[in-house]
Order: structure tokens, then C-alpha cells, then sequence
């Protein structure tokens, strides 16, 4: 038996614990701990369990720890479900409680596990790229915004039998595929979340609202060039995104942005207008951390892309003034709109018509 700690009890790690202690109930097997540290949170979920809302229902019932002191034992796996900017204070605080041969686990976006192994060595670390969408509606409460799996993996591509335990207790949640490839992934997860999370938290409404609108789509299409472009500089393999979305092919050509290619700059269009169809209820974490106080995660997303393309000499424009304008907005400087993100659009490379 494989003992799970949860930490963070937002939408993501709401819903991993809710449905991995759904899935205990009926194996028998121990229910997962949560670490829910807001007393409202943590007194909730001990009262009525997780309950997890979308296109199906369940409610589970983790145990809850508010403090790590009080776990009885070392835990086998944990799963780091806090926003990126919390994830190496996390990882820290975790370390002591993991077991001999168990490891720790990133659900964040960004290149967290490059963060974690360079701290805590790569043999500890196992990467999970959620490919779904998720956003905590109240104490106890979450909803999953979007279906979809997980993609997992090192970063070092070595097989590892802790990811077959992974893949097991993750099935409960979702379809798990494992990659040799867990960087490919993760950089085209970053390309993805890097336009889809900042232009959400800038634009201020849901995926599906903001993808109807052309210049939105255009920004997407910059800002995930930029990511492309860098993650060549890297030596970067990128992977398909859910097995079809191919970040190289959606990276703007000089033809496309000049207007020369209008028939595969609408094929792109059109791909993104179908991401906004499937993910339509997606709403940007980082808008919600905003919203409560938080420390926005746009230093890992188009910020980590700014500085990598600075030390490459690969202008990003685009991501960089992302970064800009999401801090804008969380020190209360801006505020999220449609006109907001239109004003973007003046630093599109020339040629940049929708």
C-alpha cells in the first residue's frame, strides 16, 4: 500500500485528493493526506470531505493534516499540487517526511522539476503535466473545468517503478501516459499555459469567451512562437500536447505574419478556436491568485521564457510584455479586460494583423 500526501488544497490538488480517496473507499486502501493549511479549508474537508464537481461528481474523503509535524509516518509519494511560486517552500518542507526510495511529485505548470533537481537531485523528483483544467469554488469545494489525462515521467527519461505506481493511483483521476520525453512535454505545456494562463488572467473571463476574439487568438499564436523558438535554443524535443496539438507547427511563420500565408494562418486560427471550444470553462489560476491575495505564477511562465530568451540573444517581446502586464494588474496598477489584452497587440511584430 502506497501512502500519498497532498499538498495544496486548491483545484488541482483538490481534485487529487478528493478522487484518490474516492478510489481508497472502494480499494480499502489507506485514503491519501491533504495538507490544507487554511483552517476554513481544512475544517470543511474533515466535516463534509472534497467534493469535486463537473462532468461527474464524487465526493472523497482525505484525511487532513494543517501542519506536516502531524503526519504518523513518512509518506511514499508527494504530491506537490501548490502553485509554482510555492513549490520549492513546499518541496523543502516535504523532504524530511518522504520515505526511503519515494519521491516527490510536480503537478505545477512551468519547469518546476528543473527547479526541484537541481535542489534535491533528480532520482527524487517524478514530473506530472496535467492536461486538464480545475478551480477551487469555495472551502471543501472544487470544480474540474475540462477532461483530459496526465503525462508523466523524469526528467532524465530513465524508467522507474515509482512511475507505475503513479500511473496507477492517477487512472482514478485520469488517462496517464508515460514519456521518455517528460521535458518535451513540459515546455510544450509551458508554451500552452504561458499564452493561455496570462492572456486569461489579462483578458479576465474564461477560455471559450476570450478565444472568439481574433487579436486573442493572434497574441496566443506570439507568445507560443516565442516559447518555440526558445525551446529550439535549448535543444528541446517538444512533444505533442494530448497526443494532436504540435507546437512547432502552430509557431508563426515570417510568410504568416507578413499576410503572405493567409490559408495556414486561418488553419491555426481555427485549431485554437477549437481549444477554446473543449476548454471553455477554463478559468486562469493565476487571475484566481490574484483575486485572494496571492503571488501570481507569471515568473515561471513567461517569465522563465523572457530570461531563457535573453541569454539565448532570442527577442520575446510578446511573453515579455505578459510579464508586464499580469504584475500590472496584481499590484493593482491594471485591471483584467478584453481591452486590456487588445492593448497587447502593440507590440506584435510588424505584419501582425489578426
Amino acid at each position: 500500500m502506497t501512502r500519498v500526501l497532498v499538498v495544496g488544497c486548491g483545484g488541482i490538488g483538490g481534485v487529487l485528493a478528493g478522487s484518490l480517496a474516492d478510489l481508497a473507499s472502494v480499494s480499502g486502501d489507506p485514503p491519501p493526506v491533504v495538507l490544507a493549511r487554511n483552517p476554513e479549508v481544512a475544517a470543511a474537508v474533515r466535516a463534509d470531505g472534497l467534493r469535486v464537481s463537473g462532468a461527474s461528481e464524487l465526493v472523497g474523503r482525505p484525511a487532513v493534516v494543517s501542519s506536516l509535524d502531524a503526519l504518523d509516518g513518512p509518506c511514499d509519494l508527494v504530491l506537490l499540487a501548490t502553485q509554482p511560486p510555492q513549490v520549492e517552500e513546499a518541496a523543502r518542507a516535504a523532504l524530511p517526511h518522504l520515505a526511503d526510495g519515494g519521491a516527490l511529485v510536480c503537478f505545477q505548470n512551468g519547469l518546476c522539476e528543473e527547479r526541484l533537481a537541481a535542489e534535491h537531485g533528480t532520482d527524487r523528483i517524478l514530473g506530472a503535466v496535467v492536461a486538464w483544467g480545475a478551480t477551487a469554488l469555495g472551502p471543501g469545494r472544487v470544480e474540474r473545468t475540462s477532461s483530459g489525462g496526465f503525462v508523466i515521467g523524469r526528467l532524465d527519461g530513465a524508467d522507474d517503478p515509482r512511475l507505475q505506481t503513479l500511473e496507477t493511483l492517477l487512472s482514478a483521476v485520469g488517462p496517464v501516459e508515460r514519456s521518455a520525453n517528460l521535458r518535451g512535454a513540459r515546455w510544450s505545456k509551458l508554451a500552452i499555459n504561458a499564452a493561455i494562463s496570462s492572456l486569461g488572467t489579462i483578458g479576465g473571463d474564461r477560455l471559450g469567451a476570450l478565444m472568439r476574439h481574433a487579436f486573442v487568438r493572434r497574441l496566443a499564436l506570439e507568445v507560443m512562437s516565442e516559447v518555440v523558438a526558445v525551446a529550439r535554443a535549448e535543444s528541446v524535443e517538444l512533444e505533442k500536447v494530448s497526443g494532436t496539438l504540435d507546437l512547432p507547427w502552430l509557431a508563426l511563420t515570417d510568410a504568416e505574419r507578413a499576410g503572405r500565408a493567409p490559408a495556414t494562418l486561418m488553419a491555426k486560427h481555427a485549431v485554437l478556436l477549437a481549444v477554446g471550444t473543449r476548454y471553455r470553462r477554463l478559468r486562469s489560476s493565476m487571475l484566481a491568485a490574484i483575486e485572494r491575495g496571492a503571488e501570481p505564477a507569471v515568473d515561471f511562465l513567461n517569465g522563465e521564457v523572457v530570461s531563457r530568451g535573453r541569454a539565448h540573444g532570442i527577442p520575446t517581446p510578446v511573453n515579455a510584455a505578459c510579464l508586464a502586464r499580469v504584475h500590472a494588474i496584481a499590484r493593482g496598477e491594471a485591471t483584467s479586460s478584453v481591452e486590456t489584452a487588445r492593448g497587447l497587440m502593440a507590440v506584435v511584430p510588424s505584419g501582425g494583423g489578426a
